[in-house]
């Protein structure tokens, strides 16, 4: 083997470390999002079976926390829009801090133009939902359409294997999160009502204490923890939606090591010495002493070298996929056709249209106008790997709007209102015509590509 092949295959073993983080991302998104479909059917045929009344059971049974005067009792509905979905927009949180500091949004260069494309695919949407609905009573679900459910849109994306380029992903992957800080701002700055400004002062005095224990260098997770269920408890109670307190903690979790990188490796070394003489003594580690000191040892530097912001998303990722998710799903998705039911679903109104259009066309023209125009003026550069038919797929697949746009749909209605029904049905539909849709045009895309190459050979 040649030095040059030499070198090709370090660097080749390089960029797949490099991009290892990514793919277990990737993955564990794609997995959850099978889970989410499963859970989807699942409180389809619930609502709409005999059982139906088990389901409305389901949903509205009471849950109390707290002893003595400091109780707080919801129906589960509400513990799990309120209270389960801020531990999912505190990882979507950690997700926003870790790609502005080492990520895809970590420069204005780099991040241009996912982040044109993802403005182009909020404002759009939104105005072809107002077009629809403009002088309604409706009107106020105009950020429904907004929004991209990562899972469901890169669990279609997986399908297509390594068929679609790395850039691709990357690029779908920074418009949700960007799609996602768009949506935090809707819910803070419109769908919180009757806000109470002391209590706000409150949750943010703990938000405060959050960032001074960071600055003084506390990368314990558990007193971040329980300063964020305060800070979640005052936003709960003063108007502003609770999720948003799961962003703010987010924003506070250290991203920086106690232990740098050469005091890391000489203590390793060290642990590792004492590891090795501990064994030539006593093989058996169970019974050894020293080699479990050892162990310990090297465990306590690995959390210490290890970025905390890392170490819980990582951690996290796994419990909000394949249990958050799936409650959110199970107890919002469920949708009774029946005609005595809220009166019945209507395909036809305003706001069914205005959110199968909004999510298919506003989304795709959006995002496709916006990448567009950002490529055109200069502002961002266009990934080498990337056709006009990626952009295309990519926007329909950010069309898939599923989880955001049923809880934007929930703040903006509650569970009772007339219009709740029209619009998760429509959601529903929309989100699986973008992901058949996009899915086709992604994979024709990929079939061009290796008739062409075929072609060429």
């Amino acid at each position: 083997m040649s030095e040059q092949e030499i070198h090709t295959q370090e660097d080749l073993l390089v960029i797949e470390k490099m991009l290892l983080p990514f793919n277990q991302f990737v993955k564990i998104e794609s997995s959850g999002g099978v889970v989410l479909i499963l859970c989807t059917i699942i409180a389809l045929i619930w609502a709409n079976s005999p059982l139906a009344h088990y389901y409305e059971e389901f949903k509205n049974i009471p849950l109390t926390v707290g002893a003595g005067e400091f109780i707080l009792s919801k129906p589960a509905i509400l513990w799990i829009n309120d209270g389960l979905m801020a531990v999912f927009f505190f990882l979507v949180g950690l997700e926003i801090k870790r790609e502005v500091l080492v990520g895809e949004l970590n420069s204005l260069r780099q991040a241009s133009l996912p982040i044109c494309a993802a403005v182009g695919g909020m404002v759009v949407p939104a105005l072809v939902y107002a077009y629809f609905n403009y002088g309604t009573s409706s009107v106020h679900g105009w950020g429904i359409p907004m929004a991209t459910d990562i899972a469901f849109s890169l669990g279609v994306l997986s399908l297509l294997g390594d068929r679609v380029p790395v850039s691709l992903k990357i690029f779908l992957t920074a418009i949700a999160i960007v799609d996602d800080i768009g949506a935090i701002l809707v819910i803070a700055i419109f769908y919180s009502s009757g806000v109470s400004l002391w209590i706000i002062g409150l949750g943010l005095l703990f938000f405060l204490v959050m960032v001074m224990l960071n600055r003084m260098g506390g990368r314990a997770p558990f007193p971040y923890l329980i300063l964020g269920v305060f800070m979640w408890f005052a936003f709960l109670k003063s108007g502003v939606h609770a999720t948003v307190a799961g962003v703010l903690a987010a924003m506070t979790i250290p991203a920086s090591t106690t232990l740098c990188c050469g005091n890391f490796v000489s203590s390793i070394r060290k642990s590792l010495m004492e590891y090795e003489l501990a064994g030539g003594r006593s093989p058996v580690t169970l019974s050894n002493k020293e080699m479990l000191s050892s162990l310990e040892e090297m465990h306590n530097d690995i959390l210490m070298a290890s970025p905390p912001l890392k170490r819980i998303e990582h951690n996290l990722h796994y419990f909000v996929a394949f249990a958050i998710m799936p409650i959110f799903a199970l107890a919002n998705a469920g949708i009774s056709f029946s005609s005595d039911s809220g009166g019945g679903l209507d395909v036809f109104h305003p706001v069914s249209i205005g959110i199968f259009f909004g999510l298919i066309v506003g989304k795709t023209v959006g995002i496709c106008l916006a990448s567009w125009v950002a490529i055109k003026i200069g502002i961002a550069d266009r990934p080498v790997t990337m056709q006009t038919g990626h952009f295309l797929g990519a926007a329909l697949l950010a069309g898939i709007g599923f989880t955001m746009s049923i809880f934007i749909a929930t703040l903006a209605w509650g569970n009772h209102a007339e219009f709740i029904v029209d619009a998760k049905f429509s959601i529903l539909a929309a989100s699986a015509v973008a992901g058949l849709l996009g899915f086709l045009v992604l994979r024709s895309c990929s079939l061009s590509l290796t008739c062409n190459k075929s072609n060429q050979l």
